[in-house]
């Protein structure tokens, strides 16, 4: 059996063991963690933090997409994001660097200018980024971002789509992809539930799977609790241990070193 793992500028990347994805934002409205004034110092501070405690991968974000939250514009978000790669690259240039952003043009010059090595988009590929990203030749995580029918479970319609995303990926030559159900993303907290019980049916699908589970809704309002506390975090870690159980390989989290603990061997 062919042990997975992606092409990285011309590299095998394996994932054939977990990955702590450590997320970086470099926003100021972030609904956990975010920087205070989007500075250099700053986000090479996160970076460092995260990379001693053992983060594979450090997925840099600069704009927020938290529910109800209205995103920057597209200019602002490269104004931050280009002061965050400049600090990460000159600091560490072999990391593995995925950017966060829904926009097309931002991933292009995140590549292009930065030399970021995967795009993570939340959106599912809105305008034309999937032509960008086979342009671009790098691994892309594809993230179901579309509300449910409620007709039948979420699991089935959640890996329909991606299956039909996957084919269009694939036909226009995109050969890297990592899925991600999108917990919190058009579903409430009874669809994610349900969702992250029935993991293990993205399986089917063949290819690696990522989880953002970290300190999200669907595990603090059942407690009554804020995403910032100590019980979020604790129910982010058993959710994630849960999800590992399940077949996810990738874990993007604020937390790197309790999840390094706690789910590499």
């Amino acid at each position: 059996m062919t042990e997975p793992a992606i092409n990285i500028k011309g590299r095998l990347y394996s994932l054939a063991s977990p990955k702590v994805m450590a997320i970086i934002n470099a926003t100021t409205d972030s609904f956990a963690f975010s920087c205070t004034n989007i500075s250099e110092a700053e986000v090479l501070a996160m970076a460092a933090k995260a990379l001693a405690e053992g983060a594979d991968i450090l997925d840099v974000g600069a704009c927020s997409t938290r529910p109800g939250s209205t995103p920057v514009g597209e200019e602002e978000e490269w104004r931050r994001l280009n002061i965050a790669l400049k600090a990460i690259r000159t600091a560490y240039p072999d990391v593995v660097v995925s950017v966060d952003t829904f926009r097309s043009e931002i991933a292009r010059r995140a590549v292009t200018e930065w030399g970021a090595d995967v795009i993570n988009d939340i959106s599912g590929g809105i305008g034309d980024m999937f032509t960008s990203v086979a342009e671009l030749g790098v691994p892309y995580i594809l993230t179901h971002n579309a509300p449910l029918e409620g007709k039948r479970p979420v699991s089935v319609e959640v890996i329909e789509y991606l299956i039909r995303k996957v084919d269009e990926l694939h036909r226009l030559g995109v050969k890297d992809v990592i899925i991600d159900p999108g917990f919190g993303f058009n579903k409430d907290v009874a669809q994610c539930t349900e969702l992250l019980t029935h993991l293990g049916d993205l399986q089917l699908i063949g290819l690696p799977v990522l989880v953002g589970l970290s300190r999200k809704s669907m595990l603090y309002k059942p407690l009554g609790v804020e995403p910032a506390s100590d019980e979020a975090l604790a129910a982010t870690v058993e959710a994630n241990k849960l999800a590992l159980s399940l077949g996810a390989t990738i874990f993007r989290v604020h937390d790197v070193a309790i999840h390094r603990q706690s789910l590499i061997p």
